[in-house]
C-alpha cells in the first residue's frame, strides 16, 4: 500500500466517527426538545400523535449509539435468501427447505465475521470493529399479498443501511419491479445472484445487461442504474447442489457417494465488509437523519395541526396589531421600523406557541427568508409604505394650517396604509406556519443540515455519491 493510500485510509474512518457522532448530536437534540414538547401537552390527541414518531426517534439514537448497521435481504420465493445468510453465519440458524414459504415473517441475527473471509491479499479488517452489523431476513417477496407485501418492504427497507437482492436464473419481470421498488428507499443495494453452481455461464456483466434490457422496456432503467452498476453484482452458490463422487476401495470396490461442496460466499463477504469499511458508518449516519427529518417534519405537522385554530387567532391579533400602528403613527421611518418589529413579535410567538425554539436573531433570519421569497410581498409593502408613510407625514404637517382639509386626507392616506400594512403581516403570518412547519429539521444541529454537511463530504469511488443528486 502506498503512503497517500495508507494515509486516505487513516483518515476514511476518522472523517466518518465524525459525522457518526455529529449524527447522534442530532437525534440527541431532536429527541430532547419534541420529549419537552410531548411531556408539556395538554393534548391527547397530540401526544397520541407524537409518541410513536418520538419512539422512532428514540429507537435511532439507540441505533447510533450501540453503532448498530442493518443488512436487509429481500428476493422472490426459493431464491435462497434464508440459505444466504447461513452461508455468511457460518451455521444454520435460519430455517430452508424446497417448500415455499418457509421464513413467514422478518429475522433479525447478529452477524460477527470472523478470519477466513478471503483471499489474504484481498482480506480486510473491517474499520468497524465497534460496528455491529445485523442481518434481516424477509419472506419472499411474491408469497405476501398486496398492501401487507408494500408495507413490510418499505418497513424493512427503511430500517436498512444497506440491501441484498437475492435473484437466481433469468431475471423475471417481477423480480425487476420488486427491485425497482426498493430502489426508491435510496439505500445501497448488491444483487447476488445465488445458484451459480446451476449456471456456470453467468456473468456480472450478462445479468447487468439483462436488467439494462428489461429497464428499457419498461423505462425504469436509468433510474436503477444510479444506483446499480455492474460492480454491484455477485455471485454465489449458497448450499451447492450435492454432487456424485467415485470412491475407489483399496480392496478394489467402485462406490458412489453424494457430497456437497462448500458454499461459495467469500465474494459477497468481501462486498459486503468493503462498502461497511469504506463508507459503512456515513450510510448509518445518514439513514439515521433521514429517518430522524421524517420524523421531525411529521410532529411538526401534527404540531401545526394542532395548533392551527389559535395560530391563525395568533395571526389575526398581530394583523390588527400591525395595522393600527402603521395606520395611527404619522411618520414614515418609523411606520416601517414598527411593522418589522410586529412581524419578528409574531414570528416568535408562532414559533413559541408551536413549542419550536426561536432566538430573535433565528426569528430575523427567518423574516428575511420570508420577505425574499415573496418578493413581490416586500416591495409593495416598503413602497407604499414609503409613498403613503411620506404622504401621511406631508398631511399631518398640514393639519397645522388646514385642519378639516388635513384631516380628511390623513385619515383617507392611514386607512390605505393600514390595510397594506395588515395584508402583508397576515402573508408573513401564513408563510411562517409554512417556514417553521418545514424548517424543524434545520439550524446547525439540525438532522437536514447534518445530512447535507455529509452529502458534501462523500468521495466520488463510494455508493453515496452516485445517490448524492437524489438525496440532497
Amino acid at each position: 500500500m502506498s503512503q497517500a493510500q495508507s494515509s486516505q485510509s487513516t483518515s476514511r474512518p476518522t472523517l466518518q466517527e465524525t459525522q457518526l457522532t455529529r449524527a447522534r448530536a442530532s437525534l440527541r437534540q431532536a429527541v430532547a426538545n419534541y420529549s419537552r414538547y410531548f411531556r408539556s401537552s395538554k393534548n391527547p390527541a397530540l401526544q397520541t400523535s407524537l409518541k410513536k414518531d418520538l419512539d422512532r426517534l428514540s429507537a435511532n439514537l439507540n441505533k447510533l449509539d450501540n453503532a448498530i448497521v442493518r443488512i436487509a435481504v429481500f428476493g422472490l420465493v426459493s431464491r435462497g435468501k434464508s440459505a444466504i445468510l447461513n452461508a455468511l453465519l457460518g451455521e444454520k440458524v435460519l430455517e430452508t427447505g424446497p417448500i415455499n414459504g418457509v421464513t413467514l415473517k422478518p429475522q433479525v441475527i447478529r452477524w460477527s465475521p470472523t478470519g477466513g473471509i478471503v483471499p489474504p491479499e484481498r482480506a480486510i479488517v473491517p474499520q468497524g470493529a465497534k460496528v455491529q452489523i445485523e442481518l434481516i431476513d424477509t419472506p419472499g417477496l411474491d408469497e405476501v399479498d398486496g398492501q401487507t407485501r408494500a408495507d413490510m418492504a418499505r418497513d424493512v427497507a427503511e430500517q436498512a443501511d444497506l440491501i441484498l437482492f437475492i435473484v437466481a436464473g433469468d431475471i423475471t419481470r417481477t423480480e425487476y419491479k420488486a427491485l425497482c421498488d426498493l430502489r426508491q428507499a435510496q439505500k445501497p443495494l448488491i444483487l447476488v445472484f445465488n445458484k451459480i453452481d446451476l449456471y456456470p455461464d453467468q456473468s456480472r456483466q450478462a445479468i447487468y445487461e439483462s436488467l439494462q434490457r428489461l429497464g428499457a422496456r419498461t423505462g425504469n432503467g436509468a433510474r436503477l442504474q444510479q444506483l446499480l452498476t455492474a460492480d454491484e453484482i455477485v455471485m454465489v452458490a449458497a448450499e451447492p447442489a450435492p454432487l456424485q463422487m467415485r470412491v475407489e476401495w483399496a480392496d478394489g470396490r467402485v462406490t458412489h457417494e453424494w457430497e456437497t461442496p462448500p458454499s461459495q460466499i467469500d465474494e459477497l463477504k468481501y462486498k459486503i465488509l468493503t462498502i461497511l469499511n469504506r463508507e459503512g458508518r456515513s450510510l448509518l449516519a445518514l439513514n439515521a437523519l433521514f429517518q430522524a427529518k421524517n420524523a421531525e417534519t411529521r410532529m411538526a405537522e401534527a404540531i401545526v395541526e394542532i395548533r392551527n385554530t389559535d395560530a391563525e387567532a395568533l395571526i389575526w391579533k398581530f394583523t390588527r396589531y400591525k395595522a393600527l400602528a402603521v395606520g395611527l403613527n404619522p411618520i414614515a421611518i418609523l411606520d416601517l421600523m414598527g411593522g418589522a418589529i410586529s412581524d419578528l413579535a409574531m414570528i416568535r410567538a408562532l414559533a413559541e406557541l408551536y413549542g419550536l425554539p426561536m432566538t430573535r436573531y433565528e426569528a430575523g433570519k427567518l423574516l428575511k427568508t420570508i420577505l425574499i421569497s415573496s418578493g413581490s410581498l416586500l416591495l409593495s409593502e416598503i413602497g407604499s409604505g414609503i409613498l403613503l408613510g411620506v404622504g401621511k407625514s406631508a398631511t399631518a404637517i398640514a393639519t397645522g394650517t388646514d385642519t378639516s382639509a388635513g384631516f380628511s386626507a390623513l385619515a383617507g392616506v392611514s386607512i390605505v396604509q393600514a390595510g397594506i400594512a395588515g395584508y402583508g403581516s397576515y402573508s408573513v403570518g401564513r408563510a411562517a406556519q409554512i417556514y417553521l412547519e418545514q424548517g424543524c429539521t434545520w439550524g446547525s444541529q439540525g438532522a437536514s443540515t447534518v445530512i447535507q454537511d455529509i452529502l458534501n463530504q462523500v468521495e466520488p469511488n463510494t455508493i453515496i455519491y452516485r445517490l448524492r443528486q437524489e438525496l440532497m
